[in-house]
């Protein structure tokens, strides 16, 4: 009992408390424009009008949270009013000492020429105009008065409107720096008068760097592939990589390296190795493997909707992977799941991948709004495992046409064989590694042109639109037959038309044709022959008396258009133009 303190007058007073911890992002908060990092053109244009003396009289930094729009601001006040350690300094200079009373005081905040101003709490006209009142007094003990306005979206109408004309004519002793997360709600008025700098995010592995070297500083030991999670998950925010990071500190265990898998749990990602299980059995259409897989992941922690963002993200590597071969990889992945994507990503072809972003695009809204994300994710994932399984509308149109075509001689072609079902079509497994796939094979057998419709589709299924639009419409169909046509053209058809055609189906189909252009009058173009089919069958659907009793149920409807199912499922594109 002696030796506990007393309150008393006479006593020993409390304990001291011990110093208050700072968090990661306040203690390695950059001060000089060395620390920055990521934003080397911002900082190349401000050395430049630093060394000119071709200073701006107000700055607009815009970017993403936390990557350093507060801390430039906080830079450029200490840059503009330091005097060096030995006062000596009479000039704004890019590399403050941070040692004289103006650095310390601006670090501190306590600076009185230099005011900072939360635009989210203060931002009506009676604020700015007391910024606009004390603008015209000169700087109390620094070089330049410098305001900062965090948040400056945020500001009133009115606000804005009051500030426009001190900002655009300020005093020469005055610097505005406005910082904003929202730069489309800033008014063009107040954009054209600072100077903008668009703060990027910080690259992944530059902020692995640099959390790295912070751990050393820390003497805190962790794996990369810890500091890799912490990156991704940050997206390129240095703040938020740095709150994680004291999360992930304060989450292990004292004298252990922090690993991967706590940090993991921490942060509720799924391990991206499993991810890459889970989208395999989805490609394989092994629906029972993959719900037990997402059963899991979600048992160990992992939040459903970041594991569809995970597929999401694989879909897209894969893609890029397929398009780009030699493209960077996730930095999540270990060496052995970098390879097995490169190997899934040459066996799916990009129809598959594209069906499969677009079914994980539009559920990814459906999971974050669904009661039970788990539920949603567990029904997207069935969905997606049977889309991987339909055959893309290429080979459906291919399939159908070879069962209901006719053979050269005219006679009905037999239906092809129903393509093997052990595994389905445009899985991991099905595809194959080296050898070129049945669509690139078929496209590479000349086309069999069998009449003039043949030749007109053909230019539809190379792309060329125009040119397929000028065989419909200007072109009069005399003869036809295999390497000859014959033709008359539209009186506004191009000189030149023949010579295209010939050139064209020599470059398709690999065979020369003659093509004649003749006298004789010929068929109706193509276009004309479809509206006359349809004014026929508009004719014939009039006279029905289902259609006739329509009409006569409701006065004043009328008949606007009459489609064969065929149309319906493919509508004609100069149709849907017209």
């Amino acid at each position: 009992m002696d030796d506990e303190p007393t309150l008393g007058l006479g006593g020993a007073g409390p304990a001291p408390r011990a110093e208050a911890y700072r968090v990661l992002a306040r203690k390695y908060r950059p001060q000089t424009f060395e620390g920055l990092i990521g934003q080397a053109a911002m900082v190349r244009t401000l050395a430049n009008a630093f060394a000119l003396g071709r200073i701006a009289h107000a700055f607009m930094l815009t970017g993403v949270r936390g990557v350093g729009k507060t801390t430039t601001a906080r830079i450029i006040a200490r840059a503009l009013n330091c005097t060096g350690a030995d006062g000596t300094n009479k000039a704004p200079t890019m590399t403050p000492c941070g040692q004289c009373e103006a650095c310390i005081a601006i670090a501190e905040s306590r600076h009185m020429d230099v005011l900072e101003m939360d635009a989210a709490s203060r931002t009506g006209i009676d604020d700015i105009r007391e910024i606009v009142e004390s603008v015209r007094y000169a700087p109390a003990g620094g070089r330049y008065k410098v305001y900062i306005i965090d948040e400056v979206h945020m500001l009133s109408k009115a606000a804005f409107n009051g500030l426009l004309k001190t900002l655009e004519e300020p005093p020469p002793h005055v610097i505005f720096i406005f910082a904003t997360t929202e730069i489309r709600r800033v008014p063009v008025t107040v954009l054209s008068r600072c100077q903008r700098f668009d703060l990027r995010r910080i690259d992944a592995a530059a902020l692995v760097t640099h959390l790295r070297g912070i751990c050393e500083a820390e003497k805190v030991a962790i794996e990369d592939a810890a500091l890799a999670l912490i990156a991704r998950a940050a997206e390129g925010s240095v703040r938020d990589a740095l709150s994680l990071l004291d999360q992930a500190i304060a989450h292990g265990e004292e004298g252990t390296p922090i690993a991967a898998a706590p940090v993991r749990e921490m942060l509720g990602l799924a391990d991206r190795a499993r991810s890459l299980d889970l989208f395999e059995a989805l490609m394989r259409g092994d629906l029972k493997r993959a719900l037990e897989e997402l059963r899991a992941q979600y048992n160990a922690g992992a939040e459903p909707l970041l594991v569809i963002e995970d597929l999401l993200e694989i879909t897209h590597a894969l893609t890029r992977l397929r398009a780009v071969p030699d493209a960077v990889t996730d930095p999540g992945l270990t060496d052995a799941a970098s390879g097995r994507a490169a190997g899934m990503a040459k066996a799916l072809p990009v129809s598959i991948l594209s069906r499969c972003w677009q079914v994980l695009l539009k559920g990814l809204s459906e999971v974050r709004e669904a009661p039970q994300a788990i539920d949603a994710a567990e029904m997207l994932l069935i969905r997606l495992a049977f889309a991987a399984d339909l055959p893309s509308p290429e080979r459906l149109i291919a399939e159908m046409t070879d069962t209901q075509g006719t053979t050269g001689d005219g006679a009905p072609r037999p239906p092809s064989p129903p393509a093997p079902r052990s595994q389905p079509r445009g899985t991991v497994e099905a595809m194959p590694r080296q050898a070129p796939p049945r669509e690139v094979e078929e496209e590479a057998a000349a086309p069999r042109l069998q009449r003039f419709e043949d030749v007109v589709a053909l230019a539809g299924s190379h792309r060329d639109m125009l040119f397929k639009r000028a065989l419909e419409r200007q072109v009069h169909l005399v003869h036809f037959s295999a390497g000859r046509i014959d033709l008359r053209l539209a009186p506004d058809a191009p000189n030149d038309l023949a010579a295209q055609l010939s050139r064209k189906l020599q470059a398709w189909t690999g065979e020369r044709w003659l093509i004649s252009v003749v006298s004789e009058e010929g068929a109706p173009t193509l276009h004309d022959q479809r509206r006359a089919d349809a004014a026929a069958n508009e004719a014939s659907a009039r006279e029905h008396e289902l259609v006739q009793a329509a009409l006569a149920a409701f006065p004043g409807a009328r008949l606007v258009t009459v489609r064969t199912p065929i149309e319906d499922a493919a509508p004609d594109i100069e149709e849907m133009e017209e």
